[in-house]
């Protein structure tokens, strides 16, 4: 490794059973990397097999470097309380720790595992964020859903749910995090309120609201069901909740995800895992999203509304 590049520390949490996306998701961020920059990935995780990690260390080369970091230890006293639904694990819940794991480092990124990157993500790493504790993107679910508007305002507390972020790409500016003692913000909640639709990412639009740097959307683009608009552009695609292209071929943006398994060894798994994919399964996914909505009405039909007094 050249001391004399600038290091972009990356984060990514998975657990064993996402390692064939995060592989794909990983093709695709060293394939649109630059010699300028050392590209240090952390994976976060409880439970990776060694095999895995085998498979996984391979995409090293002189400037990506990729290290696991163990995280039993450090959450086994919080992590009956770290509460999940449905197809979550609590790997979700690690990015809330990085800003106290990491003291060396004052800004990374975090990125979930189900994307594709189609630019350098230096070019997102270096987005100015100033003294916000964090630069994300509006969520597209929260958006495009009424049920989810009142959810984010009235229940999380979003001045506007058009200000309520994806935590699944963040600029993280650990030195503000660390100074605004988030993590210690956090915990407190996690005792004292409990988010049922998005968990960590409520807390975190929960915590972070007021302190956030808005980046334009090509950076977390979602295959919600609408058509690509003509012209978009991509900077990186988010296979968010149920809109995953190993399960479905109605998926939109799915072609990008296809051009870069098919340059992992994990190919053909991934597409045994679609071909197993079964109408039971699909109809469970349908109803997950169906009961989220219902969910996300319920918590917001139980607070009052003072926003228009």
């Amino acid at each position: 490794m050249d001391k004399n590049k600038e290091r972009l520390p990356i984060f990514f949490a998975i657990d064993d059973f996402y390692i064939p996306f995060f592989a794909v998701a990983l093709k695709s961020l060293v394939d649109n990397s630059s010699e300028k920059y050392e590209y240090l990935i952390k994976i976060l995780n409880t439970d990776i097999s060694e095999e895995n990690k085998k498979k996984i260390k391979k995409f090293e080369k002189n400037n990506i470097n990729i290290e696991f970091v163990d995280l039993n230890y450090y959450i086994d006293k919080i992590k009956d309380k770290l509460y999940t639904r449905d197809y979550y694990a609590k790997s979700t819940y690690f990015r809330l720790f990085i800003p106290e794991l990491y003291p060396q480092y004052d800004k990374a990124l975090y990125l979930d595992s189900d994307i594709i990157i189609l630019e350098d993500i230096a070019n997102l790493y270096n987005t100015d964020i100033g003294n916000n504790l964090v630069g994300a993107i509006p969520d597209d679910i929260i958006q495009n859903g009424k049920e989810f508007q009142e959810y984010a305002e009235k229940v999380v507390g979003v001045s506007s749910y058009k200000n309520y972020f994806n935590a699944g790409i963040l600029v993280m500016n650990l030195d503000e995090l660390r100074k605004f003692k988030f993590q210690e913000k956090f915990l407190y909640l996690l005792e004292t309120i409990k988010f049922s639709v998005a968990q960590d990412q409520d807390y975190l639009n929960r915590i972070c609201k007021g302190r956030v740097t808005y980046i334009e959307n090509s950076w977390n683009v979602m295959p919600l069901p609408r058509k690509p608009k003509e012209g978009e552009e991509l900077k990186l695609i988010h296979y968010n909740l149920t809109y995953k292209p190993w399960h479905s071929d109605s998926i939109g943006y799915k072609e990008y995800f296809w051009r870069y398994a098919k340059k992992t060894e994990f190919f053909k798994e991934i597409q045994k895992i679609k071909n197993d994919y079964t109408e039971e399964e699909r109809f469970a996914d349908m109803e997950t999203e169906k009961k989220l909505v219902e969910l996300a009405k319920k918590e917001a039909d139980c607070v009052g509304d003072d926003r228009k007094i």
